[in-house]
């Protein structure tokens, strides 16, 4: 549903509907739905696509992902077996002569010999890696959500801005034709010259205002400059596309329907890449209890050993060659200080991890709870403006013009009631930014952005 907010000027009508998918308020006009529709429609179809443009050319979702493809490929390197071990060397050489062929225990030998993991350990050690990968790769998703906020922040607070400043320039365009009016009865002593003065401040003052907002404009569109790029200060977008300060929301209110608890949003958040990263963690943790118990199974070598004989035996015969084959295994008899504890310690850190995942949970439930209560208090706030305080600012307005013209009241209570019908319009409009900031918070946690972006390459390329 919109909520729909009609803010009118001085002496014209400055018409703006803003809508904001909150709550249920019957709509002013079809017209002015369609309009507005619109309006957010565009405004979120040209956000997403800044956002997938930032999150392309984004390094850390390709570091995130090239860090994780390192920890796959030394699994696979963890899971091989060693590489046998080559020995070559001579025994029973006299030290007499250094003769090969004068003793018959004299010989050349060429051995070969490999070391076999405990168990299945080498399959364990890959199963972690893989585990410890995922991990890692769920950081590319945390990056996306954490860019698609920053965005949607400083394009939201861009909107209100650009928004503000047209309010102030409609503003000062009444100004001065008051002021050319104040100016014409103060000729003809009409007026005194305290009006004019008067309105001549309004004036300077809402100069000043426009200069501080186009500093801020400035501020904002810098820092959008670190996903979009120099380019973008160079382009200067924002000159040519208006940004809003209000978007489409439905994916999160889907998601925010479909919740059976008001104040318990774990299902959510099991499925937030940070409590994937715990999840990870913690089949990561279980998978090295598994590679510790594997060390009370022994671990066997193998030794086969070639012995080349030049000399003759005792019967005047060439001695013949030798063959040696070895079987090698260590035996776990003393577990108590070394086994026993490394298990225990692995177990340990699993429980570690549980608790760090339920921590997490815990805080980002409490943090999705303080959102939603902003955005329940500040749905109210924009209703009070739209339903109460706006159309009364404009009954003030016409009271006091019609005063003014009937000699009974002040011209500077003309200026008094514009200018608090001023600060009213830019009061909402910050009400309807706060509002959907924190809907963009709601889904950076609860997953309710709505672009779309492809996986990040891992493979380094230099920047031309």
């Amino acid at each position: 549903m919109n909520i729909e907010f009609n803010g009118l000027g001085v002496s014209n009508a400055l018409s703006l509907s803003i809508a904001v998918v909150v709550s249920a308020v019957p709509a002013i006009s079809h017209a002015q739905v369609q309009t507005t529709s619109l309006s957010i429609t565009e405004s979120t179809k040209q956000l997403n696509q800044l956002i997938e443009s930032a999150l392309s050319s984004d390094t850390a979702r390709s570091q995130y992902a090239a860090q994780s493809q390192a920890m796959r490929e030394s699994g696979v390197a963890s899971a091989t077996l060693m590489d046998p071990k080559l020995k070559v060397g001579f025994g029973g050489l006299p030290v007499d002569s250094f003769k090969f062929d004068e003793d018959p225990m004299t010989n050349i030998s060429v051995g070969l010999m490999q070391q076999f993991e405990r168990g299945a350990t080498l399959e364990l050690n890959q199963r972690k890696a893989n585990q410890q990968a995922d991990g890692v790769a769920y950081q590319v998703q945390v990056r996306e959500r954490e860019v698609a906020n920053n965005i949607t922040q400083l394009w939201l607070e861009l909107g209100y801005l650009q928004y503000a400043e047209s309010v102030i320039k409609e503003n000062r365009r009444l100004m001065l034709e008051m002021e050319q009016y104040a100016q014409t009865n103060y000729s003809i002593g009409k007026s005194e010259a305290q009006d004019l003065l008067n309105t001549q401040l309004q004036v300077d003052k809402l100069d000043e205002n426009l200069q501080s907002n186009r500093q801020m404009q400035n501020r904002v569109v810098a820092q959008l400059s670190e996903w979009l790029g120099s380019e973008w200060l160079n382009r200067r977008s924002v000159d040519s596309n208006q940004a809003g300060y209000q978007l489409d929301w439905s994916r999160l209110n889907t998601l925010l329907e479909q919740q059976t608890n008001n104040t318990q949003y774990y299902a959510l958040l099991n499925q937030q890449p940070m409590a994937q990263i715990a999840d990870a963690n913690i089949s990561a943790n279980r998978t090295q209890v598994e590679v510790a118990e594997q060390s009370y199974t022994p671990q066997f070598g193998f030794e086969v050993m070639y012995a080349y004989r030049q000399a003759d035996n005792m019967m005047g015969r060439r001695a013949p060659d030798l063959l040696s084959a070895y079987l090698t295994m260590d035996i776990p008899l003393f577990t108590d200080n070394r086994q026993d504890k490394n298990v225990a310690a692995a177990q340990y850190q699993v429980g570690a991890a549980q608790y760090q995942k339920d921590t997490l949970l815990a805080q980002m439930n409490a943090q999705v709870n303080a959102l939603m209560s902003d955005r329940v208090n500040l749905t109210e706030r924009i209703e009070r403006y739209q339903e109460r305080l706006l159309p009364q600012s404009k009954a003030r307005i016409e009271a006091v013009e019609r005063g003014y013209q009937n000699n009974t009241a002040q011209f500077g209570d003309v200026i008094t009631a514009s200018t608090d019908e001023l600060a009213l319009q830019v009061e909402l409009a910050r009400l309807i930014t706060d509002l959907n900031q924190t809907n963009s918070k709601l889904a950076s946690l609860l997953g309710g952005f709505e672009y779309q972006i492809s996986a990040p390459n891992a493979q380094y390329q230099e920047k031309q």
